[in-house]
């Protein structure tokens, strides 16, 4: 999801650290969530006007009357007052401005839209924190960081803007967003209909939770992504995790990888190992990028360069996995060691998303060692609760998700479009098949994560320009009905 870094394993949103050991897929979520995109600096990725909401800190209760200074960025350079649209991102876990210079997507087709582009910072991200520096203090500080509470700031800002943003009161409102940010563009149009037409959510795992999904699909789907890499890539990963533990009990050294390590951090190496496995997976674009570290055009197939034999011995093929390693870490060639500690860069707001993640944004992810290439590791929601109580105080609520935005109960909805691509894990837990004439999949054969929402490029696959074209005629078509309805009211 750019961005879910639970402390499972991926990226930024991190989970408690005991979990790390229950499930490394869940960090690689949150790397997901930090939106993958190459490095982008278009002309307007600077061309916007900062400003700061005062929002309820609690929008469902009435004894709490405090607020805090919600940010958002707003660019109008092609907007018209007359038939434009307010495209507006509904914010991830992270610093606002980072996704509003990397979603190439909405500057891409703000002119052709006739657009003002709104970027809304999510609560207890970047600047937008409820209780300033004591908001990550402990469990009642972070009460209020919920999806539930992040709608209600949204749907409250759009109404301030349609109130003081001269012309914006008679346009249509249409919510974008990835990863995360995909997934609360979905429930947003869910839960307030009337105020956004439509919604784009890119690479949006809507159910990967609890009963919705498989637990298994989404590291298969990163086994798959290392077998188109290579013929025996796969196997030579599966082999490796035997091959470090018998190397660890021997005590020897190899390369950076192995020196030294009690069982403890020959786990945490390994949880490593996966989370950049998945990092890779969910990276794998057509061409050079820059977004968790810098990599060559379809780094999984420059990573299985390296392996190719799963049968050699075990020290060559550690040393093999070291070299592989290097096209995430090092392929620059500027990095002298690495830090098993660090997967991504900084952007993200890894830090709390461990605190979503053990409430409400509850991932079930397993592996057998059959179906996928990874060391076999049951879901176990009691040791993860435990793990969430020990770091936070609280405890998760893994059906409350489904409760609160339907499950896959969802057809009675409209107006969302559903992307995903075929080599982004957390298509598993996406929308990929048509649920009616209005809730659209777009899938994007060979796409990684919310490719769609990155800048467009001359070398751009003619299904990822497909995909973009659907994506754009859908919206034209919820404005020109906005309209057409709007302008017959008497």
């Amino acid at each position: 999801m750019g961005g879910l870094a639970f402390r499972l394993l991926l990226l930024p949103f991190l989970a408690p650290v005991a979990t790390t050991a229950v499930n490394p897929a869940l960090r690689a979520l949150a790397s997901l969530n930090l939106q993958i995109f190459p490095t982008f600096q278009p002309e307007e990725a600077n061309n916007y006007s900062i400003y700061y909401f005062d929002q309820k800190i609690d929008h469902f209760g009435f004894y709490n009357t405090k607020t805090f200074k919600q940010r958002y960025l707003i660019s109008d350079k092609y907007w018209k007052t007359y038939d434009g649209v307010i495209l507006f991102y509904t914010g991830n876990e992270g610093d606002i401005t980072w996704f509003s210079n990397h979603t190439g997507f909405m500057w891409d087709v703000a002119e052709k839209l006739k657009a003002l582009l709104v970027f809304a910072e999510h609560r207890y991200y970047g600047e937008s924190l409820p209780f300033g520096d004591d908001s990550f203090k402990d469990s009642k500080h972070l009460n209020f960081l919920t999806s539930e509470q992040a709608l209600a700031d949204f749907a409250e800002l759009i109404r301030h803007l349609k109130r003081t943003v001269p012309g914006a009161d008679g346009q249509p409102v249409i919510a974008i967003g990835g990863s995360y940010g995909g997934v609360l563009a979905a429930w947003f149009r869910m839960k307030y209909p009337h105020l956004v037409v439509g919604a784009l959510a890119a690479s949006a795992p809507i159910w990967q939770f609890e009963e919705l999904t498989p637990c298994g699909v989404f590291m298969k789907i990163v086994t798959e992504d290392f077998k188109k890499g290579g013929t025996k890539c796969s196997e030579s990963i599966l082999r490796s995790w035997g091959a470090i533990n018998r190397l660890s009990n021997t005590g020897k050294s190899i390369e950076n990888i192995i020196s030294n390590l009690n069982s403890e951090d020959i786990q945490r190496l390994k949880d490593w190992l996966s989370e950049t496995w998945v990092n890779l997976a969910m990276v794998n674009y057509p061409y050079p990028a820059n977004f968790l570290k810098p990599l060559p055009s379809w780094p999984v197939k420059e990573v299985c360069q390296y392996l190719t034999n799963p049968y050699m011995s075990d020290s060559l093929l550690v040393q093999n996995i070291y070299q592989a390693l290097n096209v995430y870490y090092n392929y620059s060639g500027q990095t002298r060691c690495n830090n098993i500690s660090e997967t991504t860069i900084g952007n993200l707001g890894s830090r709390v998303w461990g605190y979503q993640t053990c409430t409400e944004i509850i991932l079930p992810f397993c592996t057998n060692g059959v179906d996928d290439m990874f060391e076999a590791r049951s879901w176990d929601l009691d040791k993860y609760s435990d793990d969430c109580y020990k770091q936070w105080g609280v405890r998760p609520r893994p059906s409350w998700v489904t409760t609160l935005y339907g499950g896959k109960d969802i057809r009675s909805h409209s107006n969302i479009i559903f992307s995903n691509g075929d080599l982004d894990p957390w298509s598993g837990g996406g929308v990929t098949e048509d649920l009616s004439d209005t809730l659209v999949a777009v899938n994007i054969p060979d796409g990684a994560h919310h490719l769609d929402l990155r800048p467009s490029t001359e070398t751009d696959p003619p299904s990822l320009q497909l995909a973009r074209s659907v994506e754009l005629r859908h919206m034209k078509q919820w404005v020109s009905d906005f309209y057409g309805n709007y302008r017959k009211q008497p």
